[in-house]
């Protein structure tokens, strides 16, 4: 099987929220998921309100990600986590 490169989105459920935190406890989710190399970017959406973006590599043997968009989505402080692109690694 190949690794994939896997960009989840989050949106914080306060603003400005505390993306720091919950970036700490989703990296703690990805690498229990198998998730490996978490690059993190915070982009400004609108009013002051900023999402959290975290890439990262993974084998895709481990399945989609619904289970651990779900465990991201029950974390304090987190309105919404989806998936928002998936790309096999070349190489």
């Amino acid at each position: 099987m190949a690794n994939v490169v896997i960009t989840l989105k989050i949106m914080p459920s306060d603003i400005p929220g505390d993306l720091e935190g919950i970036s700490a406890k989703a990296q703690e989710l990805i690498t229990a998921f198998g998730g490996d190399g978490t690059q993190e970017k915070i982009e400004p959406v609108a009013f002051g309100v900023k999402s959290l973006s975290l890439t990262f590599v993974a084998d895709e043997a481990g399945g989609g990600t619904d289970e651990l968009e779900s465990k991201i989505r029950e974390l304090d402080g987190v309105a919404s986590c989806e998936t928002t692109d998936v790309r096999r690694t070349i190489g």
